[in-house]
């Protein structure tokens, strides 16, 4: 279960980063009256309550829900098929949930990048997707391992989610805390696994607190 839960978090936080990064990219290059849409879409969901948002995701994945539905009718699954109660489900809820926290730190970082550094790399000849590689997404690594930081430590400490999507077969080291504390009464073990998790969450505070130090004043 523990490696389980850290796994998911390293894919749910990869997954985040791979649509924040263009998002925010947009965000922070188009007009003022686009962006405020924009930005108002990315926060619009944090004013719905968890619970909510993961039922409804629930709908949507189950036996007869409108995914599962389109997966069977495209013949991408057996009569029986459902994507609730798997990794699978975990990944989409959470990425749905914790995607904000991660477009708006990169947002904050690539709104102070110079626009005259990328016309200055497109006039020395590099192509658009060069200049995000080699000029843009170096200059943004604040923001993404501060988005990076959030969504892995707030999905890896998240219960209502996981154990919504998963279900009693997928179980996280959150949902287990709290099994373990409500249902068996081990409470010196729940104990024991709090510790862990905190640990665990620490383990990757300490590198990100000694890369992001301001070196020599």
């Amino acid at each position: 279960i523990l490696w389980r839960t850290v796994r998911l978090s390293l894919v749910i936080t990869v997954i985040c980063a791979l649509l924040g990064f263009p998002y925010a990219y947009i965000m922070a290059r188009v007009g003022p009256k686009l962006r405020m849409w924009m930005v108002i879409a990315v926060i619009l969901p944090l004013m719905t309550s968890v619970v909510v948002r993961t039922f409804g995701w629930m709908v949507l994945l189950s036996r007869n829900g409108l995914v599962s539905q389109w997966a069977r009718d495209l013949g991408w699954g057996e009569r029986n098929f459902q994507i609730m109660h798997s990794e699978t489900a975990i990944v989409i809820g959470m990425v749905q949930v914790l995607l904000p926290f991660m477009a708006l730190s990169i947002l904050g970082v690539i709104t102070r990048i110079d626009t005259r550094l990328e016309e200055a790399s497109r006039t020395m000849g590099a192509s658009f997707l060069g200049t995000l590689r080699s000029v843009v997404l170096p200059l943004s690594m604040p923001g993404i391992v501060a988005g990076a930081l959030l969504v892995f430590t707030l999905s890896a400490s998240s219960f209502i989610t996981p154990s919504l999507m998963g279900g009693a077969r997928v179980q996280v080291l959150a949902g287990l805390v709290y099994k373990s504390v409500t249902q068996t009464l081990e409470w010196p073990f729940a104990a024991a696994q709090a510790v862990i998790l905190f640990v665990g969450v620490l383990l990757v505070l300490i590198p990100y607190v000694r890369v992001s130090t301001p070196r020599h004043g």
